[in-house]
């Protein structure tokens, strides 16, 4: 997964992903101009190219800003795949060692968190991966190194601490797995064919 500062191509990718996520976005102009979502997701690819570069301050210096300013707070040391897309937004937390693959989507209020202890030694992987097509309902949290499988779902404030295999529906506090149907996972897929 490489990272970089938003290029033409990359900035239109974004918009074309947002608008086939949210039937509500009426123009590009309005998804470039009001969606905080897609603001924070275009300053990660700046701060997450700084923190590569050694310059970890800066870096964190523009994730916070960021999180001031749209509410959502990704590390700059995370690693996002293409066409990932935030849905309103605000109160979503993504931590330092989260890995998440291409077309993720995730919805506000949602935590990919550690649970290890306070002091574990730099770099040990702490937080979830999530693999290509994942979608993570409002208020989820997907907490410690666990993996979510590729084009799997994890239902409204669903407490996730094992990993599931793909194509899984997650719900519950604490969360279970269980295999998608075939209609829920021909529509999750749906959804992420426009870019093929």
């Amino acid at each position: 997964m490489t990272e970089r500062v938003p290029t033409l191509r990359t900035l239109k990718e974004d918009l074309a992903t947002a608008r086939a996520h949210d039937p509500a976005a009426r123009s590009e102009a309005e998804v470039f101009l009001a969606y905080s979502g897609l603001h924070a997701i275009w300053a990660y690819r700046l701060a997450h190219r700084l923190w590569l570069a050694g310059a970890r301050l800066p870096a964190r210096l523009v994730s916070q800003l960021v999180r001031f300013l749209t509410g959502v707070e990704i590390h700059p040391g995370a690693a996002i795949g293409r066409r990932f897309f935030i849905d309103h937004g605000m109160g979503v937390v993504i931590g330092e060692t989260a890995v998440i693959g291409d077309d993720v989507m995730l919805y506000h209020g949602v935590t990919l968190g550690g649970k290890a202890p306070r002091h574990t030694p730099p770099g040990t992987k702490r937080h979830p991966t999530l693999e290509d097509g994942v979608t993570v309902g409002a208020g989820a949290k997907i907490l410690g190194d666990i993996v979510i499988g590729a084009w799997s779902a994890v239902g409204a404030n669903a407490v996730v601490t094992k990993s599931a295999p793909a194509h899984s529906l997650l719900v519950g506090i604490p969360a279970s797995a269980r295999p998608l149907s075939h209609e829920t996972a021909d529509a999750a897929r749906g959804v992420h064919d426009w870019h093929i």
